[in-house]
């Protein structure tokens, strides 16, 4: 065999090589490829393992399969009811349409580009035609247990007859406004508005959540100021309440003090009436029975409250305490 056929053969090998090198490619799990000719996208691939293509004129562009995050940016929106607020959002993606994907977007990096603006837009539109609560709360739980304690006050407060209080108590609580959409719902409407419009690029959008809201930096200090100044006002109540309520105990306390002061001092009176009628009573008896005795022990009686106690006396027959003695002698 001559030197140019051998040249040839290995020649003719290695443009086979090429050629089935150039013809063959491999898509990973979570990978799917575009086959495009000249650029013009022609099908899909979307299982793993090793395929096959026309070489040379064939390209292979390779896409996620699998579910892509999206970041927005914090946008500061205005809502329903004028209060700017900062809205930070994320979604979820995917590849749907390669074909489309491919024609429209061209990359993934592309597709970023396109859902910070459809998204944020819809956002925007969105928020801004809702009021703040809507963002914020996702159910009316908030609104019903106030509902519910307040029914509980106004009914005890009735059964013992304090409905002033139970005005007070509403005042204080306020006015919770109810929701008629919730957090959820917004999220489920961006979701719906941004989905018409990504249809078209070939991207599925699975879901978006409002991740964070909070109020644009400029206006918190106003915003913290007022709620300080609502709280104090709300305390100056509570207290105002509390006063009122006290006077009122202190009130009914110092007339059922005075109510069983006087009956008692009616029942002491009573009992001392008759304590002294019976004594009375005793005394007369005891006086009618011997006049003399009782006499004596009157006189026996003044000498000993007269007299401080360990006196001690000298007496001659003379004196008339001795009389004394001597009469209440035993003959």
């Amino acid at each position: 065999m001559s030197k140019l056929r051998i040249w040839l053969i290995i020649g003719v090998g290695l443009i086979a090589l090429v050629a089935v090198n150039s013809a063959m490619f491999t898509i990973e799990e979570g990978r799917q490829a575009v086959i495009t000719q000249f650029g013009k996208p022609l099908r899909t691939v979307t299982d793993a393992g090793i395929h096959w293509k026309a070489p040379l004129i064939h390209d292979v562009r390779l896409l996620d399969l699998r579910i892509l995050s999206w970041d927005g940016y914090p946008n500061q929106i205005p809502t329903k009811d004028k209060k700017y607020i900062r809205v930070d959002t994320t979604a979820r993606w995917r590849i749907h349409d390669p074909l489309k994907f491919i024609q429209t977007v061209q990359s993934e990096r592309g597709a970023q580009s396109r859902l910070d603006a459809i998204l944020d837009g819809v956002t925007r539109d969105v928020i801004s035609s809702h009021h703040l609560v809507e963002a914020v709360r996702n159910s009316n739980k908030v609104y019903e247990l106030v509902a519910q304690r307040r029914d509980a006050r106004l009914k005890k407060d009735q059964e013992s007859e304090q409905v002033n209080v139970t005005a007070g108590e509403e005042e204080i609580v306020g006015e919770v406004e109810p929701i008629e959409v919730g957090r959820e719902k917004l999220s489920a409407m961006i979701v719906e508005g941004a989905r018409a419009e990504l249809a078209p690029l070939g991207i599925e959008l699975i879901d978006v959540q409002l991740r964070r809201i909070a109020y644009e930096e400029s206006v918190q200090a106003k915003v913290y100021s007022r709620m300080i100044s609502e709280r104090q006002s709300i305390a100056e109540k509570i207290r105002s309440i509390g006063k009122g309520e006290q006077a009122k105990i202190n009130g009914k306390a110092d007339k059922d003090l005075k109510q069983i002061e006087s009956e008692a001092y009616r029942l002491i009176q009573k009992i001392k009436g008759e304590a002294e009628a019976k004594a009375t009573a005793i005394y007369a008896k005891s006086l009618n029975q011997d006049p003399q005795f009782y006499s004596f022990l009157r006189r026996l009686e003044a000498y000993e409250k007269s007299l401080p106690a360990d006196t001690k006396l000298l007496l001659t027959t003379r004196s008339k305490f001795f009389e004394v003695l001597q009469e209440g002698k035993a003959p």
